[in-house]
């Protein structure tokens, strides 16, 4: 995903640098070249040879180190960057930053660099509200850094408060956000619904289905890593919705309903993710059980059809994509289903087929529009994603 990238990590003098050298473990799992800068604070935390071990690069920390090839030093590092992550960034490190000045090889290399940068602050509550702290963060965000705020939990003193530097999968989704596509969907808008909903018989019971979330927020994800403005509306899911998504949490197909009816009009791509309860109770069943020692029969009526009032009212700028999922028949419901909802897309997947169907990682798609039916083979549920978006941006 992130081959043939370079990350610069600027790691300052903070015990939250013992979180560091995962975070270069992730990046390389991912095939991207990484080079480590230190201050000399810094290695009093960690030691330059873990880092070098995982990078397989040499770890940088004396500007006036000769013990190198001419190629690496800072000024030929900063021009093969495409992204500089300081984490963990002290207040010294700030206000140098904040202030331009440039006296060892972490801030001269930051410096010289003009792509974009990523500073993570990790400090004492305390010290990260100074105001003069606060001050410098607001003179770097002014030049075009961006600020990862810190998370709030227990810090190395034993308090807790602010200051905590976030863990290292979410460092590692900032830098996706940065690098892992082309931005082909900026100012785009999107609108992904996923997860199941839940129609409630009782205070106890509900009607739902084995939705798991996992296409829908893949899909969010990849849209969003593409560059898109992503709105998320979702039900009950087993995984957790991706960073930089608005997310808009729902719990019946009615909820849903009102959740897309608000939303759907301002949006230019709308994919109906979400596997909605069919049925609702007409009205709870409480009553019901008090009445009944043996099986319980609910009246039931059939949930809005959110798909349909989509394909009814789609703006004349906008695409709509559905999926379909089928035990039986599965290309001639899905072409069925394409033409009475309006869509643009249908993605088939039966649920008969490994490594298909709700719950798995994987996905076998067919994608259906009025002029061609295409099989992909199975793939990650976001690798999938990226198709999908592919054909529907074409479309």
């Amino acid at each position: 995903m992130l081959s043939g990238k370079t990350v610069v990590l600027a790691v300052s003098g903070s015990i939250a640098a013992y979180k560091v050298p995962n975070l270069a473990r992730m990046l390389r799992k991912l095939h991207c070249h990484v080079q480590v800068l230190m201050t000399k604070n810094a290695t009093n935390f960690i030691n330059p040879i873990t880092f070098e071990t995982l990078t397989g690069t040499k770890c940088l920390i004396d500007t006036f180190d000769r013990n190198f090839q001419y190629s690496v030093e800072h000024v030929a590092l900063a021009k093969q960057a495409d992204l500089v992550v300081v984490a963990p960034a002290s207040a010294n490190v700030i206000g140098k930053l904040s202030w331009g000045i440039a006296d060892d090889m972490l801030t001269t290399t930051i410096m010289a660099c003009p792509c974009k940068k990523l500073v993570s602050p990790a400090m004492n509550h305390n010290m990260y509200h100074n105001p003069i702290v606060q001050d410098n963060l607001k003179r770097l965000a002014s030049f075009g850094y961006e600020i990862i705020a810190p998370d709030h939990g227990m810090l190395a003193n034993g308090d807790s408060g602010d200051g905590r530097m976030p863990e290292e999968w979410v460092l590692l989704e900032y830098i996706l956000r940065e690098l892992a596509f082309p931005k082909d969907m900026a100012g785009k808008k999107v609108l992904v619904t996923a997860g199941a909903t839940r129609e409630p018989i009782d205070p106890v019971r509900f009607i739902t289905n084995h939705s798991s979330g996992k296409m829908g927020c893949a899909l969010a994800k990849v849209a969003m890593l593409r560059g898109a403005e992503v709105t998320l509306v979702h039900g009950a899911m087993e995984v957790k919705a991706p960073l930089f998504v608005q997310c808009r949490p729902v719990v019946t197909a009615e909820d849903m309903f009102q959740a897309v009816e608000e939303l759907a009009p301002q949006q230019d791509m709308v994919i109906m993710a979400a596997a909605v309860a069919d049925y609702t109770p007409v009205t709870t069943a409480s009553q019901k059980l008090k009445k009944s020692d043996g099986d319980m029969a609910i009246p039931l009526k059939r949930t809005q059809d959110i798909l349909a009032w989509l394909g009814n009212h789609r703006q004349p700028h906008q695409v709509l994509c559905g999926f379909s999922m089928e035990t039986e028949n599965l290309l001639e419901n899905s072409r069925a289903k394409l033409q009475k909802k309006g869509c643009q897309m249908i993605c088939a997947n039966s649920i008969a087929q490994e490594g298909a169907g709700f719950g798995t990682d994987t996905n076998i798609l067919t994608l259906i529009t009025p002029e061609k039916t295409e099989e992909l083979p199975i793939m990650t549920k976001e690798q999938a994603a990226g198709e999908i978006l592919t054909r529907l941006m074409q479309l």
